[in-house]
């Protein structure tokens, strides 16, 4: 994984890429020509006007550039499709522009300035990975897939109803204008999906009519001569996909989902429902939202990474970003939140032989650097016995604020103090029903079970192999040495600038423990953490008499391989049942659809790293409830899938599919 952005030369005020000696868009009229090519010949505006409320509509482009197509597109959906109808485009791009490239670039179309500003609020340097943008209030969703797009169309989960087939030409970028690419186009097809580009090559007209497309000349804009567009009526069956990672077919009766659990991955799947019109109740047992590991005063936001990326880094990579972009556009930056930077610091020789590898990945700076011990010590503000990694872009936030943003929300209902013990499926209405000891609390289509370890008290989710770890973190009163702290410090534990005149550290990792009781012992054991980190800081550090210490204790919830698990619910008698046949043949590939539990999700086990997976937690989810493309690869979609500890299971035999 390098990275790369996009080397731009400047001609009369436009871009040109360096490295494909091609230009972004028409010298003439860029404009003129996105509309004429692309949405012309899709024929959107008559498309969007014919949707009906709640519909959604994909447009995919291989290679976003300037984002341009993609802004127009914006641009016509806002003008003719009617409200609540929402636009998902998913875009591939090799070579990202930089963010003041990109700004430079859109600042040559005013009438789009409304839009552009939206969509630069949010963009910011971009890793190698899928990202995803929510924007006008959730009307608009982008997904950036940030690669080769051979390599990342592939693992698309999506239905195209249109295609921005773009890029710099074939004769200076041959290497996308593959057959392999116009074939990967039609499986990705919806019935009836159209396609325009504008280049009339020969060899592009006959790959796209050998995938399946029907294909059609129309002349061209300006000095160009001919373009490109068709349709597909039928595509082609799709490759075969596991059924227990398939997607449940949405047929709700009601836009409606319960909740059960107000911490951040609760909040998060709320929030994003809600932004598609759904009404959502959030059911949390505690007096308050954010009342259990959601609610120190501190979380800190960094991207703790392997060079061997893992899926757990490339998560992390995408989560990261989208909660960097949440938070700026949730809360001011302040006293809930700070962009302050962290510093994790390589604290023995293998931490730092790992720091190293990490940094040959090559990522952006903006994103990761690697400082010596003299540099990070400067930039912290306080003496450090070592260098390490330093993310600017990171930090540390509040998270019951963040909790409480994303719960605001016109069509959200919070309901605290409420325990919810039992959930009762009607199929006749194909509706939840989820109580507690008095009696019903609500009725929705869907449950969302995202109350971390005790999702897995109901029978679907029984088998769901959760861990409880308790973490108690320590609030101690700054010095006047530790305010010119200016940077999250990260090792063995952390260490967070002073918010409201006081330091939060932690935090202990107590696996066999059961209760929440605040301990001594454990302050003792921050406290000895800090030492290491950062000795001089902790020395200045003089109220830290137990009694002069606070504190809280919570239950993290884990899975087995450190992925959270997100996605529908299925018994394990009903899995097991369905697909006995693994524990003899691993290969076999059954076409028994996932007796699946209709309607029912989890989304819990973000352990320690709620900040940044739980966010983007929400999208992925909502992409399942509704049908959209999917927010991250189709492989990771697949690796945080609850499903997947039943197929190990079944497959190394650890299970008897026949016991009752």
């Amino acid at each position: 994984m390098t990275h790369s952005h996009a080397q731009l030369s400047w001609q009369d005020g436009q871009p040109m890429s360096a490295v494909f000696g091609d230009v972004y868009f028409s010298r003439a009229s860029g404009l003129e020509e996105t509309r004429h090519v692309f949405l012309r010949h899709n024929q959107l505006a008559e498309r969007f006007a014919a949707l009906l409320p709640h519909d959604g509509f994909t447009i995919a482009e291989t290679g976003f550039g300037t984002g341009l197509n993609f802004l127009c597109a914006w641009q016509c959906f806002d003008a003719r499709a009617p409200a609540g109808a929402r636009l998902h485009f998913v875009s591939a791009e090799k070579y990202p522009l930089t963010p003041v490239d990109l700004a430079q670039a859109l600042a040559l179309w005013p009438e789009l300035a409304e839009l552009s500003g939206q969509l630069l609020a949010q963009y910011d340097v971009l890793t190698p990975g899928w990202h995803r943008f929510v924007l006008a209030d959730g009307r608009v969703t982008l997904t950036l897939m940030i690669g080769d797009v051979l390599e990342t169309l592939p693992q698309l989960d999506a239905r195209v109803d249109a295609w921005f087939l773009d890029g710099f030409a074939p004769a200076k970028n041959p290497g996308m204008w593959q057959q392999a690419l116009f074939d990967r186009m039609a499986r990705l097809s919806a019935p009836g999906a159209s396609f325009a580009t504008f280049t009339s090559a020969g060899e592009v007209r006959r790959g796209l009519a050998a995938a399946g497309f029907e294909v059609k000349k129309a002349p061209g804009h300006g000095k160009k001569r001919h373009i490109s567009h068709g349709w597909i009526a039928t595509p082609p069956a799709p490759d075969w996909q596991a059924p227990w990672f398939a997607r449940p077919e949405p047929r709700w009766r009601e836009r409606s989902a319960v909740v059960i659990g107000g911490g951040l991955a609760g909040a998060a799947s709320a929030r994003s429902l809600a932004l598609r019109g759904w009404q959502v109740t959030i059911v949390e047992r505690m007096p308050g939202l954010a009342g259990a590991a959601s609610g120190n005063p501190q979380g800190v936001l960094y991207a703790k990474l392997s060079p061997h990326l893992t899926p757990l880094t490339r998560l992390v990579l995408s989560g990261y970003a989208y909660s960097l972009r949440a938070l700026r556009g949730l809360l001011p930056e302040g006293d809930d939140w700070q962009a302050c930077g962290v510093l994790q610091l390589a604290h023995n020789e293998k931490e730092a032989e790992k720091q190293r590898a990490l940094d040959a990945l090559r990522l952006p700076e903006t994103v990761m650097r690697l400082l010596d011990r003299e540099s990070a010590s400067e930039l912290a503000g306080t003496p450090l016995p070592a260098g390490g990694l330093h993310f600017p872009q990171g930090g540390w936030a509040h998270p019951p604020a963040l909790v409480e943003k994303l719960a605001d929300h016109p069509n959200i209902l919070v309901k605290t103090g409420h325990t919810a013990l039992e959930l009762d499926y009607n199929p006749a209405q194909r509706s939840w029903t989820v109580s507690d000891e008095s009696g019903p609390l609500a009725t929705a289509s869907a449950v969302v079970l995202a109350g971390a370890a005790e999702t897995a008290q109901f029978d679907s989710t029984r088998h769901l192999p959760l861990k409880k770890i308790r973490g108690q973190i320590t609030s101690i009163a700054a010095s006047e040495e530790s305010l010119r702290l200016r940077a999250v410090l990260c090792g063995e534990g952390y260490l967070s600038p002073a918010r409201g005149g006081r330091h939060c550290l932690g935090a202990t990792f107590k696996f066999d423990a059961d209760d929440l009781a605040v301990r001594d012992d454990e302050h003792a054991e921050n406290l000895a953490m800090l030492a290491a980190l950062a000795p001089d800081l902790r020395a200045s550090l003089t109220e830290d008499a137990p009694e002069q210490l606070g504190g809280r204790a919570a239950f993290r919830c884990t899975s087995p391989d450190y992925l959270p698990l997100i996605g529908p619910a299925v018994a394990a008698r009903d899995f097991f049942a369905a697909y006995r046949e693994l524990a003899r043949d691993a290969t076999l590939r059954p076409a028994t659809a996932c007796p699946w539990a209709d309607g029912l999700y989890v989304n819990a086990a973000h352990g320690s790293r709620g900040l940044i997976t739980a966010p983007l937690s929400g999208e992925i989810l909502a992409s399942l409830l509704e049908g959209e493309p999917a927010p991250l690869p189709a492989d990771l979609m697949r690796a945080v899938h609850p499903s997947r500890f039943l197929l190990r299971d079944l497959i190394r035999r650890k299970v008897d599919p026949d016991a009752p």
